[in-house]
């Protein structure tokens, strides 16, 4: 009977171990997964700042030049 007890023992224990083992490479994977999903959107982000950065610079160079061409012509006459 001892052997019978020891033997159901160590078959749940190993058991167990190989479910948990699943667990956490399962766990691995969600988390590589998330990682990779915010490491997207953080370079969407950074995109889309660095490209509205770009226009606003873009806006105001337009505006200098623009307000330069003025103070030309005034010179000029």
């Amino acid at each position: 009977m001892k052997k019978l007890f020891l033997l159901f023992a160590v078959a749940t224990m190993s058991l167990s171990i190989y479910s948990c083992r699943e667990t956490t490479e399962e766990n691995a994977e969600d988390t590589v997964e998330s990682m990779e999903e915010n490491v997207e959107e953080a370079a969407n982000d950074a995109e889309n700042e660095i490209e509205a950065a770009g226009e606003e610079v873009e806006t105001e160079m337009e505006e200098e030049v623009e307000g330069t061409d003025d103070m030309n012509e005034d010179d000029d006459m």
